[in-house]
């Protein structure tokens, strides 16, 4: 009698070669991340009587590192333009791709005092960028199943994210399109917030997906930041007391946020960390609680964000990153 025969074990996955195939766009989480971190020490060195370079070389390096990226995940649709519809139906790809025009805009933000011109041309080219991909959102939101559609904090960075264009226009001195874009932006901040308030109710999110609330911090510091340097001070004000309030809660709801340890969505930790830094910075002007608050903040985020950054960009080049967070590939 004849053995039955075993059956074969599943093809072994190798990944088609060439540069950037499966570029994942997660990194554009931290380094969006690391961008903040050098505009916050642009921002608080001088508070803090340091010299003004620690915020430029921090930038500097994070550009390069940014150019990279860049080259790296356009290689993929250059290949398939298709790619980024696949990348926008996973909700790390949705983060990161938002992350990467966002990440273009803080760029124009830094060269602004420096490359006045270049840094317009960044501005108004992240702007488009962004409209772009908020259109493609939408057009993956229409054609996905009911439950693609849920209502996410990653919606911030997609919907609201334009209000980081105030930060850029402040820097170019554009005060007016600044304030344009914080009543433009009010509105559909409101509304993912209050959803999302609304979901916490009802449903638990799973601890995988847990670090993504910490992006509703960011808007709130944003709102702060952009009101602040275009001359609305009562309305920075209000925004900063918002921001505080996230804050607390998120601290107080640290170990929760983070049980199921560390992942690549902990990107989401690092923007709005150095944001609330430079809110509070900014509104305090030096003096008092909120600016030694403020300062505390950015030496807790000096040495969490480039960690973070780490360890998830560390993921990157062995192709573990893109398999975790589900990246296309080209």
């Amino acid at each position: 009698m004849t053995q039955p025969r075993r059956p074969m074990p599943p093809p072994l996955y190798v990944p088609k070669p060439g540069f950037g195939r499966r570029t994942p766009p997660a990194i554009f989480a931290p380094i969006m991340g690391l961008f903040g971190l050098g505009l916050a020490w642009r921002e608080g060195a001088g508070m803090f009587g340091m010299p003004p370079a620690i915020g430029d070389m921090i930038l500097g390096a994070v550009a390069v590192l940014f150019v990279f990226a860049v080259v790296a995940y356009l290689a993929k649709p250059a290949r398939r333009v298709a790619v980024l519809v696949e990348d926008m139906r996973v909700l790390p790809g949705r983060a990161g791709l938002a992350a990467a025009s966002l990440s273009l805009m803080l760029l124009a933000a830094s060269l602004a005092p420096l490359v006045p011109a270049l840094a317009t041309g960044l501005a108004l080219s992240a702007f488009g960028l962004h409209l772009g991909l908020v259109g493609l959102l939408v057009y993956v939101l229409r054609t996905s199943p009911p439950e693609g559609r849920v209502v996410t904090p990653v919606f911030h960075l997609s919907f609201v994210g334009f209000i980081i264009g105030g930060v850029a226009a402040n820097a170019l001195g554009h005060p007016d399109i600044a304030r344009w874009v914080v009543w433009a932006m009010v509105v559909p901040a409101g509304v993912i917030w209050g959803v999302s308030l609304r979901q916490l109710f009802t449903r638990i999110p799973p601890a995988p997906l847990r670090p993504l609330l910490a992006i509703h911090l960011a808007p709130a510091c944003l709102f702060t930041i952009v009101a602040q340097g275009a001359g609305m001070h009562s309305v920075a004000q209000g925004f900063a007391v918002l921001a505080i309030v996230i804050f607390v809660t998120l601290l107080a709801a640290w170990r929760w946020l983070t049980a199921a340890g560390f992942s690549p969505l902990w990107g989401a930790f690092t923007f709005p960390l150095v944001a609330f830094a430079t809110a509070l910075l900014m509104v305090s002007g030096g003096v008092g609680a909120l600016f030694w608050a403020g300062g505390l903040v950015l030496v807790v985020a000096t040495g969490a964000v480039p960690v973070i950054a780490y360890k998830v960009l560390k993921l990157w080049p062995g192709g573990t990153l893109a398999a975790k967070t589900n990246a296309a590939e080209a």
